[in-house]
This record gives C-alpha cells, sequence and structure tokens, in this order.
C-alpha cells in the first residue's frame, strides 16, 4: 500500500465518483479511487438506463459506467479495487483503512452508493445465489421459461420485472402493501398482467423462502391474512437500497435518522475535508443523472479546499 499522501482519495468509483474524479483530474489533482466491487455501482448492473441526458434509445448501464471510467482514467484518475472498513482525521489528513491498511488523504470524497436492501426472511440468506437474486440483468437469463417470483412494488420491483419478461414464462409480483411504481412502469407492466405474463398480488407479506434439494422451489407467504404458498423457480427481491456507510461508524461524520451522510450546499460534510456526493447523501434524488451532477459539483468543492489548503501549508 502507497503510503505516499494522497491529495484526494475517492470511496467508491459509481457515476458520481467518477464524474468527481474526471473534474479533479482535469485540473492536475491527483485523485485515487477506491472500489469494493463492481466500476460504476448499481448503475453498471442496470440493464437500460432510459433517463439518462445524451442517449434519445436509452443506454446500458454496463456501458455508461465503461464510458465513464475510461474518461475519468484518460484524464489520469487512479481506479483500484479495495474494501474500505474506517475512517479518521489526524490533524488536518484523513485516513482511511482499506484492506486493512491505512492510506492518508487531505481530502475525502465518500461516493459509496446505496445496496439492496434485505427483507430478513428464512430462507432468504441461505439460498442467495441459488435461487435468491437481487440483480435481475445479473441472473435473469438463468430462468429461461422458468417461473419466478418478484418481491417489490416500487420502481425497482417494477423495472427488475419488466426486464424479467424477457425469460420467465410467469411471474408474481408479491407486494406488501399496494403498488408505489411511477405510473410510466405501471402502464408497461399493464401490458404484460393483460397477457397472463405477470400476477401482481397486493397485500403479499413474504414470510419464508423454501427450498428443494438445495434450490428455491417456493415461498411461503401471509396475503389478506391467510396463508398462501407460491411455486416458484426462483425469488428476486427489489425491496430498496441501503446507504453503505457502515464504515463511518466512529468516523465523527454526521449521519441523518436513515443512515444517509449529511452535507451542506456545498457538499461538505460535518468533517472539515471530508465530502459526500451521489445516493450516500441525504437528499439525493437516487438518479444517475443528478449522482453525476453532485460528483461535479463535489469536485469544484474540492478544489476550492484544496487551494485553501495548500496556502495554509505554505504559510
Amino acid at each position: 500500500m502507497d503510503n505516499s499522501v494522497k491529495e484526494v482519495l475517492m470511496i467508491g468509483a459509481g457515476p458520481s465518483a467518477l464524474a468527481a474524479a474526471i473534474y479533479t483530474t482535469r485540473e492536475d489533482i491527483d485523485t485515487t479511487l477506491y472500489e469494493k466491487s463492481a466500476i460504476g455501482g448499481l448503475a453498471a448492473i442496470t440493464d437500460m438506463v432510459d433517463n439518462y441526458p445524451g442517449f434519445e434509445n436509452g443506454v446500458e448501464g454496463l456501458v455508461l459506467a465503461g464510458h465513464l471510467e475510461k474518461q475519468a482514467e484518460r484524464f489520469g484518475a487512479h481506479i483500484e479495487y479495495g474494501d474500505v472498513t474506517a475512517m479518521r482525521t489526524e490533524g488536518d489528513l484523513k485516513v482511511v483503512t482499506v484492506d486493512g491498511a491505512d492510506v492518508k488523504a487531505k481530502v475525502v470524497l465518500i461516493a459509496t452508493g446505496s445496496d439492496y436492501k434485505k427483507i430478513g426472511v428464512p430462507g432468504e440468506a441461505e439460498f442467495y445465489g441459488r435461487g435468491v437474486h437481487y440483480c435481475a440483468t445479473c441472473d435473469g437469463a438463468f430462468y429461461r421459461d422458468k417461473k419466478l417470483i418478484v418481491i417489490g412494488g416500487g420502481n425497482s420491483g417494477f423495472q427488475e420485472a419488466l426486464f424479467l419478461t424477457r425469460y420467465a414464462s410467469h411471474i408474481d409480483v408479491l407486494v406488501r402493501s399496494s403498488v408505489s411504481a411511477s405510473e410510466v412502469l405501471q402502464r408497461d407492466m399493464q401490458k404484460y398482467v393483460d397477457e397472463g405474463k405477470v400476477t401482481i398480488h397486493l397485500q403479499t407479506v413474504t414470510e419464508e423462502i423454501i427450498a428443494t434439494d438445495g434450490r428455491v422451489s417456493a415461498v411461503n407467504a401471509i396475503q389478506n391474512g391467510e396463508a398462501v404458498t407460491f411455486d416458484t423457480d426462483g425469488v428476486f427481491v427489489f425491496v430498496g437500497l441501503l446507504p453503505n456507510t457502515q464504515f463511518l461508524e466512529g468516523s465523527g461524520v454526521e449521519l441523518d435518522e436513515r443512515g444517509l451522510i449529511k452535507t451542506d450546499m456545498h457538499l461538505a460534510t460535518n468533517v472539515n475535508g471530508v465530502f459526500a456526493s451521489g445516493d450516500v447523501r441525504s437528499g439525493a434524488t437516487m438518479q444517475i443523472a443528478s449522482a453525476v451532477g453532485e460528483g461535479a459539483s463535489a469536485a469544484l468543492s474540492i478544489r476550492e479546499y484544496l487551494t485553501e489548503y495548500n496556502r495554509e501549508a505554505k504559510a
């Protein structure tokens, strides 16, 4: 691990951090990004991004993420894989623990985004990857001509269910209360409901995921107060996002009641020299376009902070 002090260290390499890195590196600000999973974050595993400006026919999430990554690297960004587990302040420097080793930086941008929420029922963790999934674009093709269950009635649930109609013979969508997906997605879904390919079950609470011979085979649920069992070949869970801020425990960075990072209008946190942007930030819209915009704004704030930091260091 490099023991030198980095100018800018970014935690996460999703659209927000990559956009920020494009701005910082274009101004010759040395920038290193650490990503523990997929470059591009959740955007990289989104089948089609239909509302990103400039792509009239939409763009595959993996393609968009790839363009952002290559552009950041063209200007000199260092993108590395590494799991950040802690952060603290030492004097005017920030110390980030990456894969068990400490890395020092003048400025830190937290752009870790969010991860998929779990429903916490028996069988969910036990059969992850063996019938329980959180990414339709990653695993949907394994279920060609199979029966599937999608859990979730919000935008993500309907988006992923629509994608899975490419493969599944039938999809049961289990909705805890009522549908909260946008009207556009509901209209798109209605076509498959009318065709009999999708059935939406309201007031349906998942109780347990059942497996036979080590593979998911059914879901037990409570529907309108009565027990019901749905046979299935696989379960896809889409019930929202959980901010990736667990590593900030003890860092002093202030979070809101949902675990999202509080920032001011300049995207600065309450800890001097620490900024946040994208889906991990309190008040974020959870949209790729706004995450990219916040990354650019954060980069400009970081530039101003470094200018003052370096001026004081020379004084």
